[in-house]
């Protein structure tokens, strides 16, 4: 039995999704151990893909001070004797981490208990927890640093095309929304229109009814939406995207090959979302620019000056399909000896 661990954010959880998945598909039904916070219980609460789930109280160290960061501490330890014992109870010969203060108690316990530990750090910036259990693991992916394939959706790879003119741009800012990206969109949507550039936006569930009127009483054409769960269907009609610099959201935009320039979220754990999109910069498959350098002239001298053909190839480099297979391959491989 295998278990996965981890989450907090849509990026870490989509990378648990995508392994279940894939396990699913061979058979079997791992056990999941997340937190009562963050997004963990709406994604996988219902999800009858696991053989058991549970969502144990674990918070953040990190950002915790003085007496809060040593009490956090206490309860990460008093959480792995936990999930220690749910390791033994569903005999585990294998824990899968994605990172995220979820991810604690049960590779501690892992650790504690001898029991494989591998770990999948999406960023290139490698997080604090990850640091510290890096040591212990039996495996650690990543393909910033090593160049692992990236577990990403198949529909990514299936729908992509090179792009090669410019008729539709993307405004991605997650679910949650980034208003930095909302108001850029507002900036330069009159331009787009006089262009005859049709809009997608996604402007987050906070965000949406500002954004939704300001196109409304501009008369702009655009489809405004919070979210979708088929978002994909979303990408494939655009020829450019602009887009904060998850490593998921980066590696489905990758995946589907359209040219993006990467906002990065400022005020990411080491400034991890710049370096991510930096790794695509340098390779000349992206662009990157910081929040306080958001100048609209600049950003439409890149867009309608970017050889889209160019850098949608080169985006077909980054990544390869079956990165889910990829990964299990190897945890099955190490751990059943098959």
């Amino acid at each position: 039995m295998i278990a996965i661990t981890g989450g907090g954010t849509g990026g870490h959880l989509k990378i648990a999704k995508v392994i279940k998945e894939e396990l699913n598909k061979r058979g079997i039904r791992p056990v999941y151990i997340g937190s009562t916070k963050g997004a963990d219980k709406e994604w996988f609460e219902t999800d009858e893909g696991f053989e058991a789930k549970y969502f144990l109280d674990s918070s953040g160290v990190v950002d915790k001070k003085g007496i809060g960061k040593i009490n956090s501490f206490a309860n990460i330890i008093k959480l792995s004797l936990n999930a220690r014992k749910i390791l033994k109870k569903h005999k585990i010969k294998a824990v899968f981490s994605v990172g995220g203060y979820s991810a604690a108690p049960a590779s501690f316990a892992a650790v504690l208990s001898g029991i494989p530990l591998f770990i999948h750090e999406q960023n290139a910036h490698i997080g604090s927890l990850n640091k510290i259990l890096k040591p212990f693991s039996k495996k650690f992916f990543n393909t910033f640093l090593y160049g692992d394939l990236y577990p990403v959706e198949d529909i990514f790879f299936d729908t992509a095309r090179v792009r090669n003119e410019l008729k539709t741009v993307i405004f991605l800012g997650g679910s949650q929304g980034a208003v930095a990206i909302n108001e850029l969109a507002m900036q330069i949507a009159p331009v787009l229109k006089q262009k005859n550039i049709k809009i997608i936006h996604q402007s987050g569930k906070r965000d949406f009814e500002r954004v939704k009127n300001f196109y409304e009483k501009n008369s702009i054409d655009a489809d405004v939406f919070d979210f979708d769960k088929n978002l994909i269907q979303k990408i494939e009609k655009a020829d450019f995207a602009i887009s904060r610099a998850g490593a998921s959201t980066l590696f489905e935009l990758a995946a589907n090959q359209i040219p993006t320039l990467f906002i990065p979220y400022p005020y990411a754990a080491g400034d991890h979302q710049y370096h991510n999109a930096k790794f695509l910069a340098d390779k000349n498959a992206g662009f990157v620019i910081r929040q306080n350098e958001i100048d609209k002239n600049k950003i439409f001298e890149l867009i309608f000056n970017a050889n889209l053909e160019e850098i949608s190839r080169n985006l077909s480099k980054i990544n390869q399909k079956n990165g889910a297979e990829y990964i299990v391959d190897i945890l099955i491989k190490d751990i059943f000896d098959i």
